[in-house]
């Protein structure tokens, strides 16, 4: 069963998602400015939160059943605040949601979502290195053929995603179809 937030009185997930896309699109239309730059990780953050709504994770990707599920930023952080802010209050399944910021790749059971951000050195090494039970997100069109799970790219002014379903299989990730049919690319 996929574990889902336990905060009441919130958006669904799927009328988040498109909230989000929407209030990104209807803002690039202005002239380019650091707002927008923002704006973009402010889009991507509520991305991170919601794609664990639509992944299943092994049991066996937590330590014990009282972890906190663990968003980590490898690298420079390009959120600033807009992350720490969404997550706030969150929950998936019973397990409170955390971020952290790491240098290095995370322990096994550390982090279930680790975005890893452009300015990272020997990608393909430390993706191979994760334990299973973690979901990659990092940015650009190169990502997940690199070997990632989901690679933020922008397509027409718009924060999208592409996903890889075998790097997911590979990570015992289970990806919900609403998520593989909003994204802009699903490889084979």
């Amino acid at each position: 069963m996929a574990m889902q937030s336990q905060r009441r009185g919130r958006l669904s997930v799927p009328r988040l998602l498109a909230l989000c896309i929407s209030a990104y699109v209807g803002l690039l239309g202005s002239p380019a400015s650091a707002a927008e730059g923002n704006l973009e990780y402010q889009v991507k953050a509520a991305f991170l939160l919601n794609f664990t709504k639509f992944i299943e994770w092994p049991p066996n990707a937590f330590a014990n059943s009282s972890s906190p599920f663990a968003i980590c930023i490898l690298g420079n952080d390009p959120f600033g605040r807009a992350l720490d802010d969404v997550v706030a209050g969150e929950a998936v399944g019973d397990r409170r949601l955390i971020v952290r910021r790491i240098d290095e790749a995370p322990a096994p059971q550390a982090c279930q979502v680790v975005f890893i951000a452009a300015n990272v050195k020997d990608l393909a090494k430390i993706m191979g290195g994760l334990a299973p039970g973690v979901l990659t997100v990092g940015e650009g069109d190169s990502f997940v053929r690199e070997g990632g799970i989901i690679g933020f790219v922008i397509d027409n002014r718009r924060v999208r995603f592409d996903i890889s379903p075998p790097a997911a299989e590979r990570a015992t990730l289970k990806l919900s179809s609403k998520l593989l049919s909003v994204a802009r690319s699903v490889g084979k």
